[in-house]
């Protein structure tokens, strides 16, 4: 799939944050980014058993329903001493509400429980990019880090404010924007979508 400037591209998330932050990624390529919400477009309910699953399974669906090409994020926080979860329900975590609060005291309550001294975490993201004829690509992206308690700052969403990247003392809910957009889990995920000239 080749899109150039000016072409129509569904986002089949329904999470806000995430639709900013695809946008802000795109925005140098002149992609018009369209929101799965802005469409009217139903969640699918997501069944896969990993993240490569559920984002073509979203991408897939939203692409079918729309007739446009569409791009499908599914990401997670997996910990370490957690055996990987949240994982595949780090959005599950945070309930009907998405109350990400809610969330990240269920991670701290968790490794209190197991009185884990290992923090280690890692964000993962997969990309998934169809077309309405069901031809599918996906692209992975991941960072290293550890977790934080109580949450810091208030910029990011999901998880954010208790990830700590590695070599870096702030926590993604901390930095500016602009800065998680360049290094995050997301952002290596593009850099590897853009290697494989789906923009030009």
């Amino acid at each position: 799939m080749k899109l150039g400037r000016g072409a129509r591209l569904v986002v089949a998330s329904h999470n806000p944050g995430k639709v900013r932050e695809i946008e802000d990624l795109l925005r140098p390529f002149g992609i018009v980014t369209i929101g799965a919400g802005a469409l009217g477009l139903a969640e699918p309910v997501e069944t896969g058993s990993s993240f490569d699953d559920n984002a073509i399974l979203k991408a897939r669906a939203a692409a079918n329903a729309s007739g446009l090409p569409a791009l499908a994020d599914d990401s997670g926080l997996a910990v370490a001493a957690l055996d990987g979860a949240p994982g595949l329900y780090s959005a599950r975590w945070a309930g009907p509400d998405k109350d990400f609060r809610a969330a990240m005291a269920r991670v701290e309550s968790e490794l209190k429980r197991k009185r884990a001294k290992d923090t280690s975490a890692k964000f993962v993201c997969v990309l998934a990019l169809a077309e309405p004829n069901g031809a599918v690509e996906t692209f992975t992206g991941e960072v290293r880090g550890t977790l934080t308690f109580p949450p810091r700052g208030s910029r990011g969403f999901g998880y954010d404010p208790i990830f700590v990247m590695d070599g870096m003392t702030e926590t993604f809910g901390e930095i500016d924007p602009a800065l998680k957009h360049s290094i995050s889990h997301r952002a290596k995920a593009f850099e590897a979508l853009l290697k494989s000239g789906a923009f030009r």
